[in-house]
């Protein structure tokens, strides 16, 4: 009995507290005059304001705040918030943290839409996502390197807010929508960079898009020196895009307006400015700043309880120390094998189009990290020596080219391996550090 009188008396507590909630709640409408709604696991607080005149705020207004208490509800965060301005809207999800904690929200407008077929056009792509989402404003597609009557296999859909583009991925997610028949990949795409309006005035480079295989950086070169002899500096092409430097900046915006959209090789091509890329920064965001001990031991840091070096071990995955800071090490990468039962769709997929977390070699990821930032892949060189005892010990030095910005940069452990293996990895290891 004492038992039941308990729990009676907790089940009494609650629905009083949540009284006083509603009440604060009606009270709160009654002096602000905002309305609220609730709808998708969401409460919304006004949206806009009570006469509010005008279009909503634009992109970056926008601060996400997470680890609310539980029991804390509007009437009371309203107010906290207030003071640093008027709000406009305020969204309460259902689902709540015990420690509060505040950071400029994510204003991504982009998902990532992938296992698409590849004889769809932009037209399709664009009117089969506006039939169960809202707010698309456009779809980006990209041509097949080798065959441009194809797309690679995704698309990038963009929406007119970060919320419309939320719903539509809280939408599509669950898998009840397939479109053509297939089950779609969706997730958010990668931010864009930001460059500085000050940088991109200093930028004499042009990024092309959507180049044949076949064509070559001397044509090129020529198609964009057409509008005016002997502008171009030099080509750099990587399978179906380039990098075309410019002496003078006037002449890569003049060349870029006149060059856009227009057909080399058969192919249509898109020009834009090349966005200069920060490594330190581009290594910060990818990594965060992680490496694992065993990439220490590999690299030879000192002991951290005798000073002496570690031996050399086995290449791992990257972990726990940058400039000497050190930071918990990540979960260990799932790896595991599973069985390919009868029935199972397989669909081909971009190694890019994968997240950092499916890869476990340092090779791998500076492959990738290469890849995002639109430099040249690692060049690896080869160098070998002899031990003393006659083993042969080999070295990798790495050469990276950020081809936007034309600077290069070599990378070279100071350890040597017996096997080219290890050599390769400790290179990759190494050079991911110092980037």
């Amino acid at each position: 009995m004492h038992e039941e009188n308990k729990a009676a008396a907790n089940g009494c507590s609650k629905i009083r507290r949540g009284a006083q909630n509603g009440a604060a709640l009606l009270a709160l409408m009654e002096k602000t005059g905002y309305s609220m709604v609730q709808q998708n696991g969401q409460r919304k607080f006004g949206g806009p304001p009570p006469g509010w005149e005008g279009p909503p705020p634009p992109r970056g207004c926008e601060v996400f705040v997470g680890k609310i208490p539980r029991d804390m509800y509007e009437d009371e965060l309203v107010p906290v918030f207030e003071r640093a301005g008027k709000i406009y809207e305020l969204r309460l999800m259902m689902e709540f943290r015990k420690f509060i904690g505040v950071c400029v929200s994510l204003d991504n407008c982009r998902l990532f839409i992938g296992a698409i077929p590849k004889d769809k056009k932009k037209e399709e792509i664009l009117n089969e996502m506006k039939k169960v989402t809202e707010g698309v404003v456009d779809v980006i597609v990209y041509p097949n390197a080798t065959d441009k009557t194809k797309n690679r296999g995704f698309a990038f859909v963009e929406y007119e807010s970060h919320r419309a583009a939320a719903m539509a991925r809280r939408r599509l997610i669950p898998g009840t929508f397939q479109p053509w028949g297939h089950t779609i990949q969706v997730d958010w795409a990668d931010p864009e960079k930001v460059v500085d309006e000050e940088t991109m005035q200093r930028v004499k480079v042009l990024y092309v898009r959507n180049l044949m295989i076949s064509t070559t950086e001397d044509k090129i070169k020529a198609e964009f020196n057409k509008f005016k002899p002997g502008v171009v500096e030099r080509v750099k092409k990587l399978r179906d895009y380039a990098f075309v430097h410019f002496f003078h900046r006037e002449d890569a915006v003049a060349a870029m307006s006149v060059m856009n959209g227009k057909c080399i090789d058969g192919a249509s091509i898109e020009v834009t400015l090349a966005k200069p890329v920060n490594k330190e920064s581009s290594w910060k965001q990818h990594f965060n700043g992680q490496i694992s001990p065993s990439s220490e031991n590999l690299l030879g840091f000192p002991n951290k309880e005798d000073g002496t070096q570690k031996s050399l071990g086995k290449p791992a995955s990257l972990s726990i120390r940058l400039n000497g800071q050190h930071s918990p090490a990540p979960p260990e990468i799932e790896r595991s094998t599973y069985p390919i039962f009868p029935g199972i769709k397989l669909t081909p997929i971009s190694m890019y189009s994968l997240k950092l977390s499916h890869f476990s070699s340092a090779v791998m990821h500076l492959d990738y990290f290469c890849h995002k930032n639109s430099w040249a892949p690692p060049e690896y060189c080869l160098y070998s020596t002899t031990s003393q005892d006659g083993k042969v010990l080999l070295v990798y030095k790495v050469l990276i080219s950020s081809i936007a910005d034309d600077s290069q940069s070599y990378f070279m452990p100071e350890k040597l391996c017996t096997t080219v293996e290890d050599a390769k990895e400790l290179a990759a290891q190494f050079t991911l550090l110092h980037l």
